[in-house]
């Protein structure tokens, strides 16, 4: 490499900027050649539907859907601002496809803060003195991974949630969680009707000044900006608290209050944050066993405990090696929220199978559905590598 480098650097800046402006071009014309082929089958494509006296057109996006959705919201204005309301038949077909993206991120963003968490007390749990906790954490993934995913979605649809008491007996954890075949209910945030525009004002400052914390480096800058949150919290408790708790209380047919999850999305939302856990278990232990041995060794040998050692020393090197792994799982599992079609969850591949069925749209509809999942991998991914920048560049500096 050193020796490719040093005869760059030999040749006249002249030439090299001819070499340069070469592979520029030589780039810029398979680009291009990518593109008119892209267009020349579309093209192709439209011409063969048109010959069967069927139009490529997305003007369907715009009638009325005229079918019901179990879950789901589309967006809409009340009194100029921008809300959130629940889907209805009387609402187009692009609003359907919204209320199915919706409910696919709803799932997919769940997942990935889930599977993040219990992957990564698995994966080290796989490498635990304990014998027992190791053997179970391998078996867990053993067996995880090596059954499909769909597999496991049907059995904890109709296995698992399915079995859940009735709604009238509904079991109660914690005093705010309840889980029945009607759904599992969560404790919630209501807002307060006597708080005014002041402790809107302090919460939204408040959430500004944590989001700052986050975003700018220095320990005393966020030190002094997280004192500034909790003042402004602290206000707007003593002013009127703008949000409350809402705790769900069980009724004959369900629960009321809460935020409630409906049991399609239980047994999904389940399903994908255990298989991919498992999957980030692998990926956090790989990690942790490609690190050097001496470092136990030489932490042991300063009296600090394992569990010290893996707190201080270990995690915070395996975050940053474990990343573009992560962005792998991140984007699969993302993808495999369209699984959830064989338990009637109302996902985006869901819904557009329904939208094309009574418009008969197919082609155009994947070509949404399609285009929306590459849409969200290359979110994904650029949230992953920017994190990933972010983190080794701190390192280096």
């Amino acid at each position: 490499m050193s020796t490719e480098i040093a005869e760059y650097h030999s040749i006249p800046p002249a030439r090299r900027g001819l070499l340069i402006a070469f592979k520029w071009l030589v780039q810029a014309a398979i680009v291009i050649a990518v593109a008119g082929l892209v267009i020349w089958l579309g093209l192709a494509v439209r011409e063969a539907l048109a010959r069967k006296g069927i139009q490529f057109s997305f003007g369907y996006l715009g009638n009325v859907a005229n079918f019901s959705l179990s879950e789901g919201v589309v967006p809409s204005f009340a009194g100029g601002w921008p809300i959130l309301e629940p889907f209805s038949p009387s609402n187009t077909n692009l609003q359907a496809l919204f209320a199915g993206l919706w409910n696919s991120l709803k799932v997919a963003l769940s997942a990935i803060v889930l599977c993040t968490m219990f992957g990564t007390l698995v994966g080290i749990g796989r490498l635990s003195t304990n014998w027992l906790v190791r053997n179970l954490c391998f078996g867990l993934v053993e067996a995880i991974r090596n059954t499909p995913l769909l597999i496991q979605i049907v059995f904890w649809y109709f296995a698992v949630v399915l079995r859940f008491p009735p709604a009238s007996a509904a079991s109660n954890w914690f005093g705010g969680l309840l889980a029945s075949r009607s759904g599992v209910f969560l404790p919630g945030l209501a807002v307060s009707e006597r708080a005014g525009a002041a402790s809107w004002g302090l919460l939204a400052a408040a959430f500004a000044l944590v989001a700052a914390c986050v975003i700018l480096r220095g320990l005393r800058l966020r030190l002094i900006f997280l004192a500034a949150a909790i003042a402004a919290l602290i206000v707007a408790a003593v002013i009127g608290f703008p949000l409350g708790l809402d705790l769900p209380v069980a009724t004959r047919f369900g629960a009321r209050g809460g935020f409630a999850i409906s049991p399609e999305m239980t047994a999904l939302l389940i399903a994908i944050v255990v298989n991919s856990s498992a999957y980030v278990a692998e990926i956090v232990r790989g990690a942790i066993e490609s690190l050097p041995k001496g470092q136990w060794e030489a932490s042991a040998s300063l009296g600090l405990s394992r569990s010290h050692t893996l707190r201080d020393i270990i995690l915070p090197q395996v975050f940053r090696i474990v990343l573009p792994s992560l962005a792998n799982r991140y984007i699969s599992l993302t993808k495999d929220t369209s699984l959830g079609i064989a338990i009637g969850f109302p996902d985006l591949f869901n819904v557009y199978g329904t939208v094309s069925n009574q418009t008969g749209r197919n082609l155009e509809g994947v070509v949404i559905v399609m285009l929306t999942y590459l849409a969200l991998s290359w979110i994904i991914s650029a949230c992953v590598n920017g994190l990933n920048a972010r983190v080794n560049g701190r390192r280096t500096r």
